[in-house]
């Protein structure tokens, strides 16, 4: 289960997100979707299911540049 304040460490990051950085969990938005801050105090909306913890980028080009968490 994730809650408000957990602190994630990325495993596997993009532009957004640097590979072994924490970031915090910000609000939870449902069962589904929760906000993992950024550095700059913007957030980004995350999931977690069978998959793993983790940031969906998809582009129009279909490219995807999935950042992965793990929690800290």
């Amino acid at each position: 289960m994730i809650n408000t304040g957990d602190q994630l460490m990325c495993t596997n990051g993009n532009i957004f997100f640097i590979e072994g950085q924490i970031y915090t969990v910000g609000n939870i938005v449902n069962k589904k979707f929760f906000e993992i801050e950024t550095e700059d105090g913007d957030h980004w909306y995350a999931t977690k299911d069978s998959n793993g913890i983790y940031v969906r980028f998809n582009s129009i080009k279909g490219k995807m540049s999935d950042a992965w968490f793990v929690k800290a």
